[in-house]
């Protein structure tokens, strides 16, 4: 499980250079340059005060960076570009692969592998668990007091009245003696996965699902074909520290009669592993309803809203990569 807490594929590569900041929102550009300095690297901006102004002594930087934003602003790909360039023995994971990692060795035993390391990044820090999140800021703060450094990201949905504004000071507030040690740095922007997948999740019929599940095992393709009621009674059954292992070596998934989720356990379930699924860069091929309109009850306005909006965003996302031909589309 140690040795899993690397950056996602898709940020194999991911670097500084390669993010690209959206001109509209200055704050991307800004976020760039903290985080350089952070992984210790020079920042890129030239300084306008002269001949003096080249000697001008930057603050110091603390030992814990919090990259707050919305969904799609890049983030994760800053985070991973921060474990990239960060010296020395580190780990990357998610709040929920830190947590499982904690569960799955004891507490002490996990201080005791991770003490010593030169960087812990955890990516969708999550606080609507009081006692996860106690759990974690003990854990992080013995991890800081041994001198690791530790960047961290979480979602707060775009553009919503309330929301977005005050997610740094939740966070804060939440790990208590640990915020000390934290620069909160806000990055502002649209959701990069929308600017090319607009609208719900692209759905087909059951007649052509079947089609293109058969067309790309004829091509060589390895795809995880299961009816939805199915996949989610399984999920039930495995810890979602496993939910990785699904899916290696699949290259599509494909759901039959997707319908609306009323039991919230199961929608908490199904998030984590569209997780990985979104993060392993796996398409998804569905029918029945919509993927977007999956999260029933009033669930995607109660107090797991940021995790079902980000589901939201990374399934439409996902859906719009298979690239299904527009005849297949269901409106």
């Amino acid at each position: 499980m140690v040795a899993a807490l690397v950056p996602p594929p898709q940020f194999d590569t991911a670097s500084f250079e390669s993010y690209r900041p959206d001109p509209e929102y200055p704050s991307q550009a800004e976020a760039v340059e903290m985080c350089m300095r952070f992984a210790g690297k020079k920042s890129q901006t030239k300084s306008s005060g002269g001949f003096f102004g080249m000697f001008k002594r930057q603050p110091e930087m603390k030992p814990g960076i919090y990259l707050d934003g919305g969904f799609g602003v890049g983030k994760t790909h800053l985070l991973a570009s921060i474990w990239h360039a960060h010296p020395g023995r580190k780990y990357f994971g998610t709040f929920l692969e830190y947590t499982s990692l904690i569960g799955a060795l004891g507490y002490q035993e996990a201080v005791r592998t991770m003490r010593g390391c030169q960087l812990i990044a955890i990516d969708e820090f999550e606080l609507d668990d009081p006692g996860d999140t106690m759990m974690m800021s003990k854990f992080l703060g013995e991890l800081v007091d041994s001198g690791t450094s530790i960047a961290a990201t979480s979602n707060t949905p775009p553009n919503a009245l309330g929301e977005g504004r005050f997610a740094a000071q939740d966070f804060l507030r939440e790990i208590t003696k640990l915020a000390d040690v934290f620069q909160t740095l806000r990055i502002d922007g649209t959701d990069y996965r929308r600017r090319d997948f607009e609208g719900h999740a692209v759905r087909v019929s059951d007649g052509s699902l079947a089609r293109l599940v058969d067309e790309r095992v004829k091509a060589g393709g390895v795809v995880a074909h299961d009816r939805f009621d199915d996949l989610i009674a399984h999920l039930a059954k495995v810890h979602p520290s496993k939910y990785i292992r699904m899916i290696e070596g699949v290259t599509a998934l494909a759901l039959d009669d997707v319908h609306e989720l009323h039991d919230q356990a199961d929608a908490l379930r199904f998030v984590a592993f569209i997780d990985r699924v979104y993060d392993a860069e796996i398409p998804i091929i569905a029918s029945g309803v919509s993927l977007d309109g999956i999260f029933a009850g009033g669930m995607i306005d109660g107090g797991y809203r940021k995790k079902y909006l980000r589901c939201v965003s990374r399934l439409i996302a996902s859906t719009g990569a298979a690239n299904i031909p527009e005849a297949d589309h269901l409106s």
